[in-house]
């Protein structure tokens, strides 16, 4: 389970390259739809997957990790409507410090890691 919350976090943390890649060029491969779904990442996929245990699933650590995941998708999304809009100011407004994603992005990060710390 560490090997699968350190890949998330790890990989969410890619998601901010990708996403300026998209401000500066107006197009990302991913399609927005999948984008705001939590449930379409490798990580998402894990969380929502069967190799987790109803015991784990109770876990106030997976309850955050899931919705602040959720959260984070839904601001991820925001940000590539608007960079492939070509409103380049707002989405780089969402990524700097104090943004919906930033945010999003630096909650979800403590959560995975104090959820990593937590696990056995």
């Amino acid at each position: 389970m560490k090997e699968d919350i350190k890949t998330a976090i790890s990989a969410h943390g890619a998601w901010k390259a990708r996403l300026k890649t998209a401000i500066d060029s107006g197009k990302i491969e991913t399609p927005i739809a999948t984008i705001r779904q939590d449930n379409q990442c490798i990580f998402g996929k894990w969380l929502y997957g069967s190799t987790i245990t109803a015991e784990v699933r109770s876990s106030p650590n997976y309850k955050t990790a899931r919705e602040l995941h959720a959260d984070f998708h839904k601001a991820a999304g925001e940000v590539a409507e608007l960079a492939t809009a070509g409103k380049k100011a707002e989405a780089e407004k969402m990524l700097a410090l104090g943004g919906k994603y930033a945010d999003a992005s630096a909650k979800l990060t403590t959560a995975m890691m104090a959820w990593l710390k937590d696990v056995d």
